[in-house]
């Protein structure tokens, strides 16, 4: 399975913090899943570095995005990502979100989407490495099926 791990935070792309979240969520996957491969790409909140990080990905199975999923000016990747889909997938970003909520009111606030793009799963994860290491385990039970179907090899 080939994943693809988007941060997309200024900060981090400007190299004023380490990207914690993207990392987190490479090492999770990496425990779960023997034969997996993992890129990582860090962009700024904005939509054309976005875009362009999206489209460098769709060899992936799976691109998972982590940040800029909250209500600032600058949080554009659920927005972004939703244009860029072809098929929205409501079911995962649901059961992230109700599942985050459980852990804090403050996961009602996200706007995490899903949806595919060509035989690629897009899924936004918010950008705390909490949410993502609850996110990810969220996930996982579900990869390797979700590649199956869109190869036509399960239903």
């Amino acid at each position: 399975m080939k994943v693809t791990v988007i941060t997309v935070s200024d900060r981090a792309f400007k190299g004023i913090y380490e990207d914690l979240s993207g990392s987190a969520i490479e090492k999770i996957l990496k425990q779960h899943f023997d034969n997996i491969e993992i890129s990582k790409i860090i962009v700024p909140d904005e939509e054309k570095q976005l875009l362009q990080a999206l489209d460098n990905s769709l060899e992936s199975d799976f691109v998972i995005t982590t940040g800029g999923t909250g209500l600032s000016e600058r949080d554009i990747t659920p927005d972004v990502c939703e244009k860029y889909c072809d098929k929205s997938l409501p079911g995962i970003a649901e059961i992230l979100r109700a599942e985050s909520y459980k852990k804090t009111p403050h996961a009602m606030l996200s706007r995490g989407f899903s949806g595919i793009k060509n035989k690629t799963v897009v899924v936004n994860f918010p950008g705390s490495v909490n949410a993502v290491t609850l996110c990810a385990k969220i996930l996982i039970p579900i990869m390797e099926h979700a590649v199956k179907m869109l190869n036509n090899e399960a239903h």
